[in-house]
């Protein structure tokens, strides 16, 4: 089974840390890929990549960029807490774009959600893909828009989407929280990979995590589906960082960790 789309894709967010990842790491396999990000690319381009610098905000850009792709992969927009007036363009009104792209050329959107879209579950819960959602924050808020936006766009036009709840995805885990979170860049390579070449997907919810032992907190997902399981693990970590906690209650006691904690302001932690 070849590894290369048939047709072009379209990576949001390829200035990104975890777009520039996988412009090298999907090019190399052979991919023709639309780069494209409101920052400039800090990279030599990879062979088979063109980039565009676009705001998703604009939309007749990102139809442009998507026509003839088969699939979009969607890292853009903003990664990390923030108040919510800088949320609400990039990643509500730029996801808009994004579908409204996707609907037009038929094309499969993986989308890059988060673990913060349920973040206040507690630790010492496991949860299924299916567990409500509790986000956050402003953008696990978004990331649960997001995932709401492609089950949307499956019921109304038939556009597939993988929906990947991101972990922590770094060179290396850092603390005892990512000794359960932490998925490798090899495993999001792969995954992307399978959410793009699997046969059929409709609307799929998957961890975006390694195998990691510490791993309970994510149950069962659509990973079946895709073809998908993680190689990698943050276990070789543990005697480094398994005491590495902060010794906050809130970010200790929820799956969000420091994003539960960021202007909590209940008296109380329960």
């Amino acid at each position: 089974m070849s590894d290369v789309p048939a047709k072009p894709v379209l990576l949001t967010g390829a200035s990104g840390a975890l777009g520039r990842v996988l412009a090298a790491r999907l090019a190399a396999q052979g991919w023709t890929l639309r780069l494209t990000d409101l920052a400039p690319f800090p990279d030599p381009l990879p062979p088979g990549a063109s980039f565009t610098r676009a705001d998703l905000a604009e939309g007749v850009a990102i139809l442009r960029l998507a026509e003839g792709c088969g699939a979009i992969l969607h890292f853009g927009g903003v990664s990390v807490e923030r108040p919510f007036d800088e949320v609400l363009g990039p990643n509500i009104q730029g996801l808009y774009h994004i579908y409204e792209a996707a609907r037009r050329e038929r094309a499969r959107v993986l989308f890059a959600s988060s673990n913060h879209a349920v973040g206040f579950h507690e630790r010492t819960e496991t949860i299924d893909a299916n567990a409500p959602f509790l986000p956050d924050g402003y953008y696990g808020l978004s990331k649960t828009y997001g995932e709401l936006m492609g089950r949307l766009y499956w019921m109304k036009h038939g556009v597939e989407s993988v929906l990947v709840r991101i972990g922590s995805c770094l060179p290396a885990p850092v603390n005892a929280r990512m000794l359960a979170s932490y998925l490798s860049f090899g495993d999001l390579t792969r995954l992307v990979t399978r959410a793009v070449l699997a046969e059929r997907v409709e609307v799929s919810v998957v961890w975006g995590a390694s195998a990691n032992r510490a791993m309970t907190w994510w149950g069962a997902d659509d990973r079946a589906r895709l073809g998908w399981e993680p190689h990698d693990s943050a276990d070789s970590f543990t005697p480094a960082l398994a005491d590495k906690v902060s010794g906050d209650p809130v970010e200790e006691r929820y799956m969000g960790g420091a994003y539960c904690a960021i202007e909590y302001s209940r008296k109380t932690s329960a």
